[in-house]
């Protein structure tokens, strides 16, 4: 059986009307169905089959998972500077969920996106603009994502990264730019 015909068929039992219908498997069983842990029996197959109300109520919930496991849209990412002041100078930053790096290399400033973020898989397929904003809402870098998932711009304040930041709420944000 073709994909195309497993659809027609699907869209035929579920579009039926069946007079006296009624939903003949609860939502736990079909759930576990839909999730492997448990098949139905040849009985629950049966009732499948014969219920249009019952087809309609597991394609309902097949959607609301395939929906919800669905990766959500990226709004941005924040991330702090976590160290006192030692004197040293500024090399990394990383945001809170780990997906993204700031990298002070002379007078240039790195934008890197961690390939085993979750946001990697879409990131880097599309040509998505980012920006990278400081505690007071500066520019810090805008671009978008190389093949590799970096962006890179000159390092645009008189101030030494660490300094910066650290008179600008000691915070950053990755966001795309709308």
């Amino acid at each position: 059986m073709t994909i195309l015909d497993r659809r027609l068929q699907s869209q035929l039992l579920a579009g039926r009307r069946v007079e006296g219908d009624r939903l003949m498997l609860d939502d736990a069983v079909l759930l576990a169905a839909l999730d492997g842990s448990r098949p139905l029996s040849a009985g629950e197959r049966a009732a499948l089959r014969a219920s249009p109300l019952t087809a309609r109520r597991l394609r309902t919930l097949a959607d609301a998972r395939r929906a919800q496991s669905a990766p959500r849209a990226w709004r941005g990412s924040a991330g702090m500077l976590r160290a006192a002041d030692s004197g040293m100078a500024l090399d990394t930053l990383v945001t809170d969920d780990g997906a993204w790096r700031l990298h002070f290399v002379a007078d240039r400033v790195i934008l890197q996106l961690d390939p085993q973020s979750p946001l990697a898989a879409t990131l880097l397929r599309g040509t998505q603009a980012l920006r990278v904003l400081d505690g007071a809402g500066n520019t810090v870098l805008a671009g978008t994502l190389d093949s590799d998932g970096e962006c890179e711009a000159a390092w645009p304040f008189t101030e030494a990264p660490a300094a910066h930041f650290q008179r600008h709420g000691a915070r950053f944000t990755v966001e795309p730019t709308r």
